[in-house]
């Protein structure tokens, strides 16, 4: 069995060490038919320092290293190439001075690479002008300039706005050498996390062509499922590949649908399922940004942009959306072409490890301050209350997840001044929990606020921030729009659709916000797994995918209370808030 090769960006070393390879050399061929000058930006960790090596290798004539790989029957292994390479990906640059210094350490290694004497003592973009002019005369051959990571000096800055600028600049004044300089170039690619807007750092070099969204290269970086099969088969037997879909897959770049490289070696490496490429990065800046800019975390479910909100960014000007999607939390959902011609990008979360993880730092971003473990402990609790279905205890519950968050908090940030926030911060408790969570959920009634499956119930809520009015304005609005008929279709107990038609209905017990019952339910339901009109099923607050049978429930096992007569049980949950207070004014629940 071939070795994974986690952590290896080498491609010598994969081939000649072994290791699984997922063969992206047809990319290279169609690359140098059809152009020669290339940037793409992808998420981190999706592969891109091992395919500029790849191309590196390919270059250089080393055609051994491609024995069996579709590059060997497609390339001119007669024409080697000169190969200038800037690498950005290690360390972390501070400053300009720092920034020259890697560059021109990197120039002298080329330079004495091809026996060339460069005069250091030129500004840097003359350096990097002199080094290509230089190489090509040397060898009699064009350059092929490649760039990893060409903006991580901006993006490691992004916290210091002015420092971001200067290292900006720096970098802007080197890739203009690259357009002078074309007839001793041969081929440039540049890869990066963002698109940055060519005005900022790509001045006048406007004929780079930008393949991020070209549906041809999709599956340029990551693994779509025949990658997976083909280079990890072995390494896949006994695998749930739903569950490991529903954990990794769903990255979309207008191609086939992808998963997280990193994620899957890790993942088969010990066979345990964990948020492998979430923990790597550093989601600090942009929980911030979120909170500043009033987002919504449940409204990042169903986001749309344009082709200009989507496409780049600049220093002082980012907008969530597009840091979201370029850094891999928000994936292409869909697109629509309108009228005149312009795309509509419709963006979510990719997959189950990133919407739980963000849900997850948003929390601790929240209640920071608030004591260790705080949100933890109220996530547990959530989890107990729900496999309970102790709708009272979930209104005491959702009292401590505000009582939870810092007071200094609030004072801060302007973010309570809205109904989205509280809405927000429950979303991210049952999203954390790894639960089936539906918000804005669209009937033709209108659109609830939020929907969770759990267990064969569906449980719909509705937030409102409720200044003058009395208490019972929001569970008034869920039953006059009569929201739960989306979900009365027949369930299927232990697989079975029971058939039953409206009849079937139990009768509507509910609690209010004194606490005082009205014929609630006591005791630990009994729990199956179920599916709704919607076609959802039922799950367990664990990462179980939707269609998983609920761990510890064999299938085909009677049904509970909650799906007396074939039916999942619909529970209306309404939660009004002060912005005075901070916290709950109202909580009421009815099951229809």
């Amino acid at each position: 069995m071939k070795k994974l090769p986690i952590g290896i960006q080498t491609f010598r070393v994969m081939r000649e060490a072994d290791y699984c390879y997922v063969d992206k050399t047809p990319f290279i061929v169609r690359l140098v038919n059809e152009g020669r000058y290339y940037f793409m930006a992808r998420p981190r960790r999706f592969g891109k320092s091992l395919f500029i090596d790849t191309m590196a290798e390919a270059f250089a004539g080393t055609r051994e290293l491609f024995t069996g790989l579709y590059l060997e029957r497609h390339w001119d292994w007669e024409t080697r190439s000169p190969v200038l390479r800037l690498d950005f990906s290690g360390g972390v640059l501070r400053r300009q001075e720092e920034l020259d210094e890697a560059v021109l350490s990197r120039f002298s290694e080329t330079a004495e690479q091809y026996g060339i004497e460069l005069n250091l003592e030129k500004s840097l973009h003359l350096v990097f002008s002199d080094l290509v002019k230089a190489i090509y005369e040397s060898t009699g051959r064009r350059v092929v300039i490649l760039v990893d990571e060409y903006d991580k000096p901006i993006l490691d800055n992004l916290t210091d706005s002015d420092r971001a600028r200067e290292l900006r600049d720096g970098l802007r004044n080197i890739y203009s050498v690259i357009k002078a300089q074309d007839a001793c170039i041969h081929f440039v690619f540049l890869t990066g996390v963002s698109k940055l807007s060519k005005v900022s750092i790509f001045s006048g070099l406007n004929n780079l062509k930008d393949i991020t969204l070209d549906r041809r290269y999709g599956s340029f970086c990551g693994y779509p499922e025949t990658d997976l099969d083909e280079a990890f088969g072995e390494h896949l037997a006994g695998v749930d590949r739903d569950r490991l879909r529903h954990w990794y897959n769903g990255y979309n770049f207008l191609g086939e649908s992808v998963y997280n490289p990193f994620d899957i070696l890790l993942f088969l490496d010990n066979r345990e399922y964990g948020n492998y490429w979430f923990e790597t990065g550093s989601p600090t800046f942009l929980i911030d940004l979120l909170a500043k800019r009033r987002v919504n975390l449940a409204e990042l479910e169903h986001l749309t942009a344009g082709d200009t909100l989507l496409g780049s960014f600049d220093v002082g000007l980012m907008e969530p959306e597009t840091i979201l999607f370029q850094t891999g939390y928000l994936t292409i959902q869909s697109v629509e072409r309108l009228m005149d011609q312009d795309m509509l990008y419709h963006l979510g979360f990719p997959n189950h490890e990133v919407r739980k993880s963000l849900a997850d730092s948003m929390l601790g971003f929240c209640t920071r301050g608030a004591g260790a473990g705080t949100s933890s402990q109220n996530r547990l609790i959530l989890l107990r209350i729900l496999e309970k279905n102790d709708l009272d205890g979930l209104r005491d519950l959702f009292h401590a997840f505000f009582a939870s968050i810092p007071h200094d908090w609030y004072r801060k940030n302007e973010i309570t001044a809205y109904e989205g926030f509280y809405a927000s911060v429950v979303y991210c408790y049952f999203a954390a929990l790894g639960l089936d969570v539906t918000p804005e959920d669209t009937t033709n009634k209108g659109r609830i606020d939020m929907t969770v499956h759990f267990a064969g119930r569906v449980y719909i809520c509705e937030f409102k921030v409720n200044e003058t009015g009395g208490p019972g304005t929001a569970i008034a609005q869920l039953k006059k729009r009569k929201y739960h008929e989306k979900f009365m279709g027949p369930a299927k107990v232990g697989g079975v659709d029971t058939g039953m038609g409206a009849s079937g209905l139990p009768g509507v017990t509910g609690g209010t916000a004194s606490g005082s019952p009205t014929g609630r339910m006591g005791g630990t339901a009994r729990v199956v797994t179920g599916n709704t009109a919607a076609g959802r099923t039922g799950g367990a607050a664990d990462d179980a995918p939707p269609g998983a049978a609920t761990p510890g429930i064999a299938p085909g096992a009677a049904p509970g209370p909650e799906t007396a007569g074939g039916f999942p049980a619909v529970y209306l949950v309404a939660v009004e808030f002060s912005r005075a207070e901070r916290n709950i004014t109202a909580f009421s629940w009815e099951q229809v």
